[in-house]
C-alpha cells in the first residue's frame, strides 16, 4: 500500500530503528525489488551513485508501491534539489559535508516549511504519499519529512553539537569512508579503524544528548546489527552493487 508511507521513516526511527536498502543504480525497479524484501526503507544515492533526479522520482513511487520510504542523498549543497525531493514524497534527505550549524540549518531551511524553515509550497508526490490533505499535509510535514545532516570530517566532529542540536536538523549521519581519510588527513582509508571507532561513540552520544537520532552507512548486516546497538537508529545494510556482486560470486563458485 503507497498511500502514508512517508510517515513511516519517523515512526520506525522513534519505535527503535530503521535498516535501509543502498541504492546507486538509476533504475527504479531495483529500488523496487530490494523494498519488497525486510529492508525498512530504501536510501538512493544521487552523491555517489549514478541515481538523478528523475531516477529518484520514479524509485520513489515505486518504493511507495512496496510501503515503504525512500531517502536520498543528495549531492554536496545541493539543498534547493533537497527540496523537490521533498515535494516528490522523499521521507527523508541526507545532505553530505554539513561541517557548521550554520550549514545545518541552510540545509534545514529548504526541509521545512515556516515557522521552523523556509521551504516554499509546491508539493507533488509527497502529498498522496504522506495521506495528508494539502492544509493538514502543511502542518504536518516538517515532523515526518526528516532533514539528516552527514557528519564526515574534522570540522562536523569540532562542531557536532551545533549541528546536531541545529533547529529543523532530525539526525545525523555517519560516513565512515570519508570519515576516516578527514581524520587521517587522507593518509589511509580505514572506516573501521580507531579514530572512526571513537567518533562514532561521539556522534551517538551527541545525537542521544540532543534528542535526535544517529546513523551509520554499513557495509554488511554484521555491522549494522553493531551499530544498531551502539546507538545508531539509521543504518544501511551493503549497496545495490555490492549485492549484486556477491550474489553473482557465491552462484559462480557454486557452479565451478
Amino acid at each position: 500500500m503507497s498511500e502514508a508511507v512517508v510517515g513511516k521513516l519517523a515512526a520506525s526511527l522513534a519505535r527503535g530503528g530503521v535498516y535501509s536498502a543502498w541504492v546507486g543504480l538509476n533504475e527504479a525497479g531495483i529500488a523496487e525489488a530490494l523494498a519488497r524484501e525486510a529492508f525498512d526503507a530504501v536510501t538512493l544515492d544521487m552523491q555517489h551513485g549514478g541515481v538523478d533526479f528523475v531516477g529518484a522520482s520514479r524509485a520513489i513511487q515505486a518504493v511507495a508501491l512496496a510501503g515503504k520510504p525512500t531517502i536520498v542523498r543528495v549531492n554536496v549543497g545541493d539543498f534547493a534539489t533537497a527540496s523537490r525531493l521533498a515535494d516528490a514524497g522523499a521521507a527523508g534527505v541526507i545532505a553530505p559535508m554539513i561541517n557548521s550549524g550554520v550549514e545545518a540549518r541552510q540545509f534545514a531551511a529548504f526541509m521545512k516549511f515556516p515557522p521552523l524553515g523556509r521551504r516554499s509550497w509546491g508539493p507533488r508526490a509527497c502529498v498522496p504519499l504522506s495521506g495528508l490533505p494539502g492544509p493538514a499535509y502543511l502542518h504536518g510535514a516538517n515532523a515526518i519529512t526528516l532533514a539528516i545532516a552527514m557528519v564526515e570530517t574534522r570540522e562536523a566532529l569540532d562542531a557536532l553539537d551545533d549541528i546536531v542540536g541545529a533547529d529543523g536538523i532530525d539526525g545525523v549521519f555517519v560516513g565512515p569512508a570519508d570519515l576516516s581519510i578527514a581524520l587521517s588527513v587522507g593518509e589511509r582509508l580505514d572506516p573501521h579503524g580507531a579514530l572512526v571507532d571513537a567518533a562514532l561513540t561521539k556522534v551517538a552520544a551527541s545525537a542521544k544528548a540532543h534528542g535526535k537520532f544517529a546513523g551509520l552507512f554499513c557495509f554488511d548486516g554484521v555491522g549494522a546489527k553493531t551499530a544498531r546497538e551502539r546507538g545508531f537508529a539509521l543504518t544501511s545494510i551493503s549497496t545495490d552493487a555490492l549485492l549484486l556482486r556477491a550474489a553473482a560470486k557465491r552462484e559462480l563458485d557454486a557452479a565451478r
